[in-house]
């Protein structure tokens, strides 16, 4: 059985950092004068219980956490003994989530009138196991009683993103329109990551928190890990490559904690993980041979729901055109390296080791291209551009004979103002350098574009690099708009 641990008092000592945002809806919500009821919802260690515990601190008048797999026996003496802390009295095990309820409003109605009421039900998904009855109960506890009481602010969180979306905010029963608000907690982009680290003392230069970005992403708990004597490299070889690291079990127990039938779920992570350009519909089913019925598209839904992959439609196509793409650092860092790693025989400072060789090179300019995608944003404030209306997509065209040449662009800023930004990422140690060779790949990939989709609007090559471009001619001739890393670091 699967529990989820209080804080730790050295996690506890730590500020709450980031989460800015989050931080000021809570307190608006907290202040409404009204019933809320709050949906947060985020994948495994992104921080969910810690935000809530620490922002509302002393103000949370009960808090329930669900076990994984836990009886339903188990499950309500954890609510008695949740009540017993929160009443500082004995209460008794109930039978039933009716009469748990019931016992919890009892409590609540023997509190003096005033004080807003915060009530916490943590890992809900796990408090719902099947014929326990407990949605229903839920139901009525909210709908009956709850909703009608302006001091009672009730906060619900999942991992499993994709039940929390069905059984609870998109309900079409007794839930259905009752929540107030739905929030979902997203990893930390590179600016909170930044100030994460340096809140934990770890006072790195740009470039070592990219390259950890670029493995781990920006996962709280991944995060935690970190120490600040070693180098991003060295962090990187004794979280995930060390048999006792804190990550090197993380990506089965990662899956197998947020989804029933995970094994079909890992089908698809490895399908999107093999290739780079990304994968449409039947292209998975394909690859995957998994059926194209509903099951197909639940897995779809939950892993989208979940952070793991995102689709897009690729330039000027419809939706059922979409292309997914694996976007969790971590799981394309594990298939690129952890996975291929456990069945050859290695020596210690694996990662020290590969890190520079020409695979290293293809993999780190892959995951820089990913990194850039998630900070879309930022591209759009360092070009200038954050008030114009964008779409941001990829396009690809496959050649149809030798003579058709194909071209790809993994990030394209379409714009309002009758622009199309076509953008270039490179990971280098080192300014990147336009030759001959390159300048006549952009120049095509340019031409093959306005040729295959006939645009009217001014194309602008832009190049997002890591250590700026080398001033040449060619760079003159070309690059409209050149974008180093620090700026990927804005806030949003």
């Amino acid at each position: 059985m699967r529990t989820k641990k209080a804080i730790s008092t050295t996690r506890a000592a730590h500020p709450l950092v980031g989460r800015e945002y989050e931080k000021e809806l809570l307190d608006r919500l907290h202040d409404s004068g009204k019933p809320e009821f709050v949906a947060l919802h985020g994948r495994r260690r992104i921080g969910k219980t810690y935000l809530i515990r620490r922002h509302f601190e002393k103000r949370i008048t009960f808090e329930l956490i669900g076990n994984s797999k836990a009886t339903l026996n188990e499950q309500l003496q954890n609510f008695a003994a949740a009540l017993s802390a929160a009443a500082g009295i004995r209460a008794a095990v109930p039978r039933t989530w009716q009469e748990a309820f019931s016992d919890l409003t009892s409590y609540l109605e023997r509190l003096p009138v005033g004080p807003r009421r915060v009530l916490f039900f943590d890992e809900f998904p796990w408090l719902s196991s099947p014929r326990s009855r407990f949605l229903p109960a839920f139901e009525q506890f909210w709908n009956a009683w709850a909703s009608k009481r302006p001091e009672i602010m009730l906060i619900i969180t999942g991992s499993a993103a994709a039940w929390m979306l069905r059984h609870v905010v998109g309900d079409r029963g007794g839930l259905h329109a009752r929540v107030t608000r739905q929030m979902q907690l997203l990893p930390f982009n590179l600016h909170e990551t930044a100030v994460f680290l340096e809140s934990r003392g770890v006072r790195w230069k740009q470039a070592q928190i990219v390259e950890l970005y670029m493995a781990l992403g920006g996962v709280p708990y991944y995060l935690e890990h970190v120490r600040g004597s070693l180098s991003a490299a060295q962090n990187i070889d004794q979280l995930c490559f060390d048999p006792k690291g804190a990550l090197h079990e993380e990506f089965q127990r990662l899956y197998a904690s947020l989804f029933e039938g995970y094994q079909e779920h890992l089908r698809i992570i490895a399908a999107l993980a093999a290739v780079d350009e990304g994968l449409s519909r039947d292209e998975l089913l394909e690859k995957t041979g998994l059926s194209s019925g509903g099951g197909m598209s639940q897995m779809i839904e939950e892993l989208e729901s979940g952070g793991f992959i995102a689709a897009t439609a690729p330039f000027r196509k419809e939706s059922r055109d979409r292309i997914y793409r694996l976007i969790d650092e971590f799981s394309l860092f594990y298939h690129a390296w952890m996975k291929p790693r456990s069945k050859a025989a290695v020596g210690r400072d694996y990662w020290l080791q590969v890190r520079g060789t020409p695979r290293w090179r293809n993999w780190s300019g892959h995951a820089f291209e990913m990194l850039c995608l998630k900070h879309g944003q930022q591209l759009r404030r360092a070009l200038g551009i954050a008030s114009v209306q964008t779409t941001l997509s990829a396009w690809r065209h496959r050649p149809r004979s030798k003579k058709d040449p194909g071209a790809q662009i993994d990030l394209l800023i379409d714009r309002a103002d009758n622009s199309i930004n076509l953008c270039e990422m490179k990971f280098t140690d080192s300014p990147f350098i336009i030759d001959k060779a390159y300048a006549e790949e952009l120049k095509r990939k340019r031409d093959v574009f306005q040729q295959q989709t006939r645009t009217r609007k001014t194309l602008f090559l832009t190049m997002v690099t890591s250590n700026g471009l080398a001033r040449n001619d060619l760079r003159d001739q070309l690059i409209h708009s050149s974008i180093e890393m620090n700026a990927l670091f804005a806030a949003d």
